[in-house]
């Protein structure tokens, strides 16, 4: 195994203490005979341990090994992987003769033979591993999307009869979805440590669709235009999504994201206190080969903040352009973001000679900023009542509808006023079986 780990060109520059590099140097001292066997089977079982918290992680079944190479593959960001991320291999690079031969070492590892280390040391841990019966788990215990993956490509790289369909294999999925945890998941965060700002994945993102936000087409037909172009490569706005609470300016962009993934679309999540910090996060991204919204939720600023300027030169005026691959979509309960004052609104203090239009104006400029603005308003009691008459056939339940707005009207007043929210957490209690309701066909799973 060392040996051919050792041919690596491209895809070599792993972590010494990866988990393929620490099998390598494992191997490596069984033929050399440098360590007893003891020491071996500790240290094999100390990698093994770390495949299977990998694989719980990611929910592989099966073949773990193959699916622990896999991963590696579609997570090294090289300067080949990433050229190929969202555009695919080039024929006649010059590159591909050294990527091939990358490939053909990982064909071998793929092909391993276990059996002489397993039958020298006494044990099967490697056998297991290539023949494995995960315990199903729930979804939101690991990262479905990256499992599914993963577990594809496996399957297609164990049936690959040459380096060229193993090569074929790994580069379309670098064109389709990408590579390392921009390709493989939707939405991220971001964190300090030390001095650098480091962006990591949300794992399970809500999986939340447009048509799932009942009503409000127009505001969703203006964000998903502007979407379309930014995805394409067309000329896009920054997006404010302004209203009530509970109307869906959320719900909208992270279904905007799960709608546009497959064609390149990422979402990174940042807070107020974080805006200082934008300008690293931009030059992580600029570069990648996939359109980026940084989100911004509930954005509004106090009188005395003032960390609104940072994103005022990032959206618009800072000395460095806003690159192409990246928008601002933020939604705020405030139309204005930045709470005013009627003595913002008075020009001239009297005796201190203070422009206080100046002081409005500066606070009005951030969301001028923004060159889409979609407005979110409570709906009516009429198109309240419809979002849970559909809410409520949506989840498969027959209710007397005079029954069903009668209570939802009680529940609305108690809790929260008309909304979206308010509706689906009516629709949530009666799933829960705390409401009077009961169904007209006695089918229904619920109230059988």
């Amino acid at each position: 195994m060392y040996r051919e780990i050792s041919k690596l060109i491209l895809y070599g520059s792993m972590p010494e203490d990866a988990i393929l590099m620490k099998l390598s140097g494992i191997f490596r001292a069984f033929e050399e005979k440098t360590k007893d066997n003891a020491t071996l089977i500790a240290e094999i079982y100390e990698q093994t341990k770390r495949i299977l918290e990998v694989a719980t992680d990611y929910a592989f079944d099966e073949n773990l090994w193959h699916n622990y190479l896999t991963f590696l593959l579609i997570t090294n960001e090289n300067p080949f992987s990433i050229t190929c991320e969202k555009m695919g291999a080039r024929d006649g690079a010059s590159v591909n003769t050294f990527v091939k031969n990358d490939y053909e070492v990982f064909r071998k590892l793929f092909n391993f033979d276990f059996a002489p280390i397993e039958e020298a040391l006494g044990i099967q841990c490697f056998s297991i591993l290539q023949n494995y019966t995960a315990i199903g788990k729930p979804e939101l215990m690991y990262n479905k999307n990256v499992s599914e993956k993963v577990r594809a490509l496996s399957k297609k790289l164990e049936g690959a009869k040459d380096t060229d369909a193993f090569f074929a294999a790994v580069t379309d999925f670098y064109r389709d979805y990408g590579v390392g945890m921009f390709g493989l998941n939707k939405a991220f965060r971001i964190r300090t440590e030390g001095e650098g700002t480091v962006i990591y994945p949300i794992n399970n993102m809500e999986v939340v669709i447009l048509d799932d936000l009942v009503g409000y087409e127009l505001q969703k037909k203006k964000l998903i235009d502007n979407t379309e172009a930014f995805c394409k490569g067309l000329p896009a706005n920054n997006v404010l999504l302004f209203g009530d609470s509970g109307t869906g300016k959320s719900t909208s962009i992270k279904a905007i994201v799960n709608q546009y993934y497959d064609k390149g679309l990422r979402m990174i999540e940042i807070y107020k206190y974080q805006f200082r910090y934008l300008s690293e996060v931009i030059a992580q991204i600029k570069n990648r080969n996939y359109r980026f919204i940084i989100y911004m939720d509930d954005l509004s600023f106090e009188e005395d903040e003032t960390e609104y300027k940072f994103l005022k030169a990032v959206i618009e005026g800072g000395v460095e352009t806003r690159p192409e691959n990246i928008l601002i979509y933020a939604t705020s309960n405030r139309r204005h973001l930045i709470n005013e004052t009627w003595k913002d609104r008075r020009d001239v203090e009297m005796n201190q000679g203070i422009h206080h239009s100046d002081t409005m104006e500066e606070k009005l400029s951030l969301v001028h900023r923004f060159g889409l603005t979609i407005g979110y308003t409570k709906p009516t009691k009429k198109e309240f009542n419809h979002i849970v008459t559909e809410l409520v056939q949506r989840a498969g339940l027959n209710l007397s509808e005079e029954e069903l707005l009668a209570e939802a009207n009680k529940f609305e007043m108690m809790y929260g006023g008309v909304s979206g929210r308010t509706a689906q957490q009516f629709v949530n209690y009666v799933l829960s079986g705390q409401s009077n309701l009961t169904a007209t066909e006695s089918d229904n799973p619920l109230y059988s």
